[in-house]
């Protein structure tokens, strides 16, 4: 098999796919922007080959580095990044080199359009937060009266995380909102009050689940990133069959197949009329590939299993073979930002928790919004001590009266 894998030093933890491609079998070629000499031992081990491109944005370059490859290599068999940004390029190259696996780029836009998504959750039986596209003022004006009241929440149609979407409380907001937006599509919804929670699943060829996931997100992406919240999320051991139930109904819906998948859901936090009960799921987005930064590895450790090597067995063989490695647990990660100044030092975390803080160092600058600065994660058998880990984490100095 040749697999081409696009961008695998980034996020730094990918080129762990592409190794456990390798020991499946697969010959695994990468392509990316970062200069060869400049690449993590790690990621040169992983590869068999890896061709530099000056800009991943320019298709015609990303073009000849795959065409290359083909000459040298004969047809590849899968083109894939698992990573949101190039997930149209991904599909492009599919197109043009006419790989049977994976997605094409109608597939890909009707996936990634916040819009044509509820359609989708319909035919799974899903609900959702009411939505409009905006257009003019008097006609978004005339779906927030019909839904009753601001607040309402805006975000660009395609997007990734929290960047573009704001709070609109008044019609001042939604006029700056008509002002601002330029060239690129938004959508209005209903606000949604409640935790998000994700469904993450390596899919086979028949879209059921080889691996199962469940996250939560105590504070959403958006808070986390206009407020400048310190950010804590965790893996469960545990996934609620509700939230499976509804996660594989959504894959049927959306036709997801020999993927990793990241689907987003509300539990709602209080009652609403006409979507749903407080405890209810609700539907948000589907992303149809892993979750971003380190998460995968945060899998590994709830789950004890090599959650890269599930994927690349799906890839080889259509089939988990890697088994689990011990008992599951919570895996909580709680980062911190350079602007805040915190109650307990470095040396304090580790020398607190021990053993039970698996990783922890400083995230790269491009996730630095949504991640923090500096993060750690660690492992617990209990939500109570994942919970308090992430207050000793989180706690800041006290301020003081000057004078």
């Amino acid at each position: 098999m040749n697999f081409v894998f696009v961008s695998p030093q980034f996020p730094h933890v990918y080129w762990q796919f592409c190794a456990a491609l390798r020991r499946d079998g697969a010959r695994v070629l990468g392509v990316g922007d970062t200069p060869f000499d400049a690449l993590a031992p790690e990621v040169r081990d992983s590869l068999d080959e890896y061709y530099w491109v000056h800009d991943l944005e320019n298709y015609e370059e990303t073009y000849r580095a795959v065409a290359y490859f083909s000459y040298r290599y004969g047809k590849p068999n899968w083109i894939e990044s698992n990573n949101e940004h190039w997930l149209a390029l991904d599909a492009r190259l599919r197109e043009d080199f006419n790989v049977a696996h994976g997605p094409r780029s109608g597939d890909v836009a009707r996936w990634q359009s916040k819009a044509a998504q509820k359609p989708l959750y319909a035919a799974a039986g899903v609900p959702t937060a009411r939505q409009t596209r905006l257009t003019t003022f008097d006609e978004t004006r005339w779906f927030i009266g019909e839904m009753g009241h601001y607040p309402v929440f805006a975000k660009p149609e395609v997007g990734v995380g929290a960047g573009g979407t704001r709070v609109l409380s008044s019609d001042d907001d939604l006029r700056a909102l008509l002002a601002d937006h330029g060239d690129t599509p938004y959508v209005i919804e209903q606000l949604v009050h409640g935790d998000i929670c994700s469904w993450d699943a390596v899919l086979d060829s028949r879209g059921e689940p080889l691996f199962e996931n469940q996250e939560e997100f105590p504070p959403s992406m958006a808070d986390v990133v206009y407020g400048g919240l310190d950010l804590a999320y965790l893996s469960c051991p545990d996934v609620d069959p509700e939230l499976s139930r509804l996660g594989r109904a959504t894959v049927r819906a959306f036709g997801l197949a020999s993927r990793f998948v990241h689907l987003e859901f509300f539990r709602l936090d209080r009652d609403h009329p006409g979507l749903g009960a407080a405890g209810d799921y609700v539907g948000l987005e589907v992303n149809v590939r892993p979750p971003g930064g380190t998460t995968p590895e945060m899998m590994d450790y709830a789950h004890a299993v090599d959650v890269y090597q599930v994927w690349a067995d799906m890839v080889c063989f259509d089939e988990r073979r890697v088994k689990s490695r011990g008992t599951d647990a919570f895996c909580v990660y709680a980062s911190r930002r350079d602007a805040h100044r915190y109650a307990h030092a470095h040396e304090d975390v580790l020398g607190r928790f021990g053993e039970a803080v698996v990783a922890h160092g400083r995230v790269p600058d491009a996730l630095s919004d949504d991640m923090g600065n500096y993060q750690y994660t660690a492992r617990f058998e209990t939500r109570a001590e994942a919970d308090e880990f992430v207050t000793y984490v989180h706690e800041r100095e006290r301020e003081t009266d000057a004078g």
